[in-house]
């Protein structure tokens, strides 16, 4: 059997307030191709289908037409809700949906319920967790002391691992949205860790033939049968130049046998630009990437008045600017670093210098400062 394993779909998703709709659905829909060239008889989405709890009508229309394409190529469907999804809400109709061929596993109770498959070497069982929320899920679960992923999620596998103890000779396939051991996360995912108390690691799944993991948006192996797909889109300008790509498992009479990975196309890459605004609208270099989303950033002593509307007269796409100019940006320093050691009057006065562009304050100007700077310091004394 052959699975194509893809995750962190985020539909609705958009980039700085640009609308990625057009440029998921471009990718999305093109699975359907893989499914028809690689022969693959079921496609899993672990997790984050939409962006939202809510997703818009456009968002759910992308989703309808995706699943629609990869259904007709030939391909069954299995998906699960990720921590950006409404489980209730994506399962909805799931009891009907499932005779067209799309298998919705969106319920805690219902995790150890698997897909069952079957090719000539016999069953294929696709267990589907949803991203379990461990307030939640601890009671669902009947574990009301278990507060990290870690403990819900060994629960949640040692269910899968009893359903799958009586049925001899299949083979298991479990799709799971968390942050496991030895992951890299990107920029653009939802923190779902804290404080690594919600790290869960990697040997809660073992006891299947493949895992297909969902959260993280950067494709990488675990181990050999523990993988993320990552996103099929660049979602922050972190995964500028990341290669996008999908998973194609493979499972023989014994289990696992093969997985290797397919490359996705992009429709519209992420460019970060570093210079002076006269830089980046007449250096030539620039020309192949007028077309890309662009993120700016400025290095002008002076920030430049309305840099944006400049910028998008050669880089319509650009969504995103940081001026990294003035006294003492641009030199790699953080923001903190900058300010180390500096008085309050020399903060503020470097403000009001910015926003005028270069216009400092007048005598009177920052005598009046110096009175309420003095003024909010007796009255931080006074408490």
């Amino acid at each position: 059997m052959r699975l194509l394993h893809t995750s962190d779909w985020h539909i609705g998703r958009s980039l700085h307030g640009a609308d990625l709709l057009r440029e998921q659905e471009e990718v999305l829909s093109g699975l359907a191709d893989v499914v028809v060239a690689e022969a693959v008889d079921v496609v899993v989405v672990a997790g984050d289908v939409y962006d939202r709890a809510v997703p818009s009508a456009d968002a759910t229309g992308v989703l309808d037409r995706v699943v629609g394409r990869l259904l007709r190529a030939g391909a069954a469907v299995v998906l699960t809700p990720g921590n950006h999804d409404s489980a209730r809400r994506l399962g909805t109709f799931s009891g009907l949906l499932s005779a067209a061929g799309l298998h919705v596993r969106a319920t805690t109770a219902g995790l150890d319920e698997p897909v069952l498959l079957r090719d000539e070497h016999g069953e294929v069982a696709v267990y589907g967790l949803p991203y379990l929320e461990p307030e939640i899920a601890r009671h669902e679960l009947g574990l009301p002391g278990a507060r990290s992923h870690e403990a819900v999620l060994t629960e949640a596998m040692e269910r899968v691992r009893r359903d799958l103890f009586l049925r001899p000779g299949a083979r298991a396939v479990v799709l799971a949205h968390a942050f496991v051991g030895g992951g890299v996360p990107s920029d653009s995912e939802r923190d779902i860790c804290v404080g690594g108390v919600d790290l869960v690691p990697a040997p809660v799944f073992d006891g299947v033939d493949y895992v297909a993991l969902g959260h993280l948006h950067r494709p990488q192996t675990i181990t050999e049968r523990l993988r993320y797909s990552g996103s099929p889109l660049a979602y922050s300008f972190g995964e500028a130049g990341q290669a996008k790509q999908v998973w194609l498992v493979d499972l023989d009479a014994t289990g696992l046998a093969d997985v290797r990975a397919l490359a996705l196309p992009t429709p519209r890459p992420l460019t970060v630009l570093t210079g002076t605004l006269d830089e980046l609208l007449a250096d030539p270099a620039h020309a192949g990437v007028e077309e890309h989303f662009v993120s700016a950033r400025l290095t002008d002593a002076v920030r430049p008045p309305d840099p944006m509307r400049q910028l998008q007269t050669r880089f319509p796409h650009c969504v995103h600017l940081e001026w990294t100019g003035g006294a003492g940006g641009g030199d790699g320093r953080s923001y903190q670093e900058r300010l180390r050691g500096r008085s309050d009057l020399e903060v503020a006065g470097e403000f009001v210098t910015h926003v005028r562009n270069g216009v400092g304050m007048s005598d009177a100007e920052r005598e009046l400062l110096v009175r309420a700077l003095g003024a909010a310091a007796r009255e931080e004394l006074a408490r």
